[in-house]
């Protein structure tokens, strides 16, 4: 049986409806994408499934106790409460586990056979040992290091970015490890290493997780499953995004020819991808191979670990060296820039040619001085030394705060100040609903005010707005922000004809190496140029990473040793240890006679009910194995 189940549900908003009639049911342990337009019924769906919202009509089925937590794209805090205590308070459900667990083995040294008292201390120590939060105070270090919030632990949370924000709530969900996780947009405002970080925490543990995202990259690793949502109602899709292109390319093809137009953005899209999956597995295995071949050969000779180390670093520097001179029109040159921000040095001494025609992403961790950098390009803000020489060119900008646009002008105002309704795109007059068709927007949309649309609808716009004008660059703060795929889509094509130099901020790796043909990397104060695409970089950096790991494991192996922090087991672990080989070998039992009883069912037998009591078992079962190994190695290296 399914943990959660929908059966012909239905929801409308103001007598709009937004899903009409679904049923969809979420298995244990499957890591479910939903995609679609904005506007789709996404967020509903998700908030359906979570319990949040009700359905107007049909069925919501939670198996029993199910733990369902959600994290909201805008997180919410207590006023006045720091980084650790926001932690800590997320916490707080398993800290009176473990004090209630004191309590009980207090009074089970008084009573050591009072089977009530037993029971209770079994399932505490098994919630305990499910979160793995024996050690509460040292899994808040880990997340604080892993989450990169050690320096923000005592900072009022108020006073945290966007992203630094959703850092701390992400770190507080995945803390109290909760049956089923829900995530919206969960890449948002994460640089690239919190991303991966991410993608390798929910592929590390056996989550069910449901989760809307227009990260591609994100979808394709960490799905194994997607649903769509389309015109109310919602079709499912095995596997990743990948997967999701091949099956939709496939089911247009037995539709309609009304639906070529899409079927030539996925197929474009499809093979895109699939180009580079490939590549990357390449590259990957490649990558391993040396690795574990370097590891067998460092034992005996260290200094090989240094010198693949230096080979790979001047084979990416060599890389990027261009041959002969680039005789395209200049646009800007810049000759040893330093810019600092509130007495923060960004960068020193950069150094660089930015000609028509290139086409560049600035990338680096948040708070590197990417957004600064583009508005250094555009004179808002000054270097701190250096000279800046800019060419007689016209700039397009597309900032995160849409600056471009007044929230008390409806579209037709805004694209037509001066009146009338068309516009002139590229030495074509348009009518403004021709032109606004391309971006998604229905002619209903003409005389909405900018200020009543999304946050995504009105990116379309911003994007739109810009596209409709002429320029020699364009240069772009996360364009990809609050915007569905259907719509990233248009923009890449729009990016890819553009005939003009492209400069832009992004922290979606899939959106960088389709349209970047260079980097700008903002790194430890330095800007670091490379031709590579942004997935090569990273692999390179992953194994630069490993190589020095490896380094300080053969240098200094006593160091890299899991501390003992404990030199015998506690009492609970030793009533474990004693315990659990019994109640695995009671659920061993049991499992054996549900399966003769659902292979050779009895009269009147209810086989759903037996279905669901089979696999929880099986899963206690499992996890108390887990648990009873997990002691046993533990005992063995006291």
């Amino acid at each position: 049986m399914a943990n959660i189940s929908l059966q012909n549900i239905s929801k409308s908003f103001n007598h709009h409806i937004v899903l009409k009639d679904i049923s969809l049911h979420i298995q244990k342990h499957q890591r479910v994408a939903i995609i679609g337009k904005n506007g789709a019924g996404k967020s509903t769906l998700l908030k359906i499934l979570s319990g949040e919202l009700q359905a107007d009509e049909g069925e919501y089925l939670v198996e029993n106790n199910l733990q369902i937590q959600a994290l909201a794209q805008k997180s919410n805090f207590k006023e006045n409460q720091s980084t650790k205590e926001a932690i800590l308070e997320s916490l707080s459900t398993l800290t009176e586990a473990k004090k209630t667990l004191e309590q009980i083995s207090a009074k089970l040294q008084k009573e050591p056979n009072n089977p009530q008292l037993l029971d209770e201390h079994t399932k505490i120590s098994n919630f305990i040992n499910h979160h793995d939060a024996w050690d509460l105070d040292n899994k808040v270090q880990q997340i604080l290091e892993s989450f990169a919030l050690k320096d923000l632990e005592n900072q009022n949370i108020s006073t945290l970015s966007g992203g630094e924000q959703k850092r701390v709530a992400l770190a507080c969900l995945l803390l109290t490890k909760p049956d089923v996780l829900l995530l919206d947009e969960p890449t948002n405002h994460l640089d690239i290493e919190m991303v991966e970080f991410l993608e390798n925490l929910l592929l590390k543990e056996k989550w069910t997780l449901i989760f809307i995202s227009h990260d591609r990259y994100f979808i394709d690793k960490v799905a194994t499953r997607i649903i769509e949502v389309e015109d109310c109602k919602i079709r499912e899709f095995n596997g990743g995004y990948r997967d999701y292109l091949n099956a939709k390319e496939a089911l247009l093809k037995s539709l309609s020819k009304s639906h070529e137009t899409l079927l030539k953005h996925l197929k474009s899209e499809e093979e895109w991808l699939s180009r580079g999956v490939r590549a990357r597995v390449k590259r990957n295995e490649g990558r391993k191979e040396r690795i574990l071949k370097l590891r067998e050969e460092a034992k005996k000779n260290p200094a090989l670990i240094r010198k693949m180390s230096l080979e790979l670093e001047r084979e990416n520097k060599h890389f990027n060296q261009t041959e002969g001179t680039n005789r395209k029109k200049m646009l800007f040159e810049l000759k040893n820039i330093s810019l600092g921000i509130h007495q923060k040095i960004l960068f020193q001494d950069f150094s660089t040619r930015i000609l028509a025609a290139d086409k560049i992403a600035i990338v680096g961790k948040n708070g590197s001085g990417k957004s600064s950098f583009l508005k250094l390009l555009l004179g808002r803000i000054q270097e701190c030394s250096g000279i800046l020489e800019k060419g007689e060119i016209r700039c397009g900008y597309f900032d995160q705060h849409r600056e471009m646009l007044d929230d008390s002008k409806d579209l037709l105002e805004t694209f037509c100040p001066f009146g009338g309704d068309h516009i002139e795109v590229k030495g074509k007059s348009l009518h403004i609903f021709g032109y606004l068709k391309n971006f998604l927007f229905p002619k209903e949309f003409l005389d909405k005010k900018i200020g009543a649309l999304s946050g995504g609808e009105k990116n379309r716009v911003a994007l739109a707005l810009l596209f409709s004008k002429e320029y020699d660059c364009l240069i772009l703060d996360e364009p990809t922000n609050d915007l569905d795929i259907p719509t990233i889509n248009i923009l890449e094509e729009y990016l890819q004809s553009f005939q003009g130099a492209l400069i832009f901020v992004s922290h979606d790796r899939y959106f960088v190496d389709k349209i970047a043909k260079k980097l700008f990397i903002l790194k430890d104060k330095k800007i670091e140029e490379s031709y590579r695409s942004f997935s090569e970089y990273l692999e390179i950096q992953s194994e630069l990473k490993e190589y020095k790991n490896l380094a300080l494991e053969l240098d200094s192996p006593k160091k890299i040793q899991k501390p003992k922090t404990q030199t015998k087991l506690s009492y609970n672990e030793k009533r474990l240890l004693e315990l659990l080989p019994k109640e695995i070998e009671s659920l061993e039992q049991d499992l054996k006679l549900l399966e003769k009883e659902l292979y050779i069912p009895q009269k009147n037998s209810d086989l759903t009910t037996l279905a669901l009591e089979y696999e929880n078992k099986k899963a206690l079962c499992e996890e108390k194995i887990t648990q009873y190994l997990e002691l046993e190695e533990k005992m063995e290296n006291l």
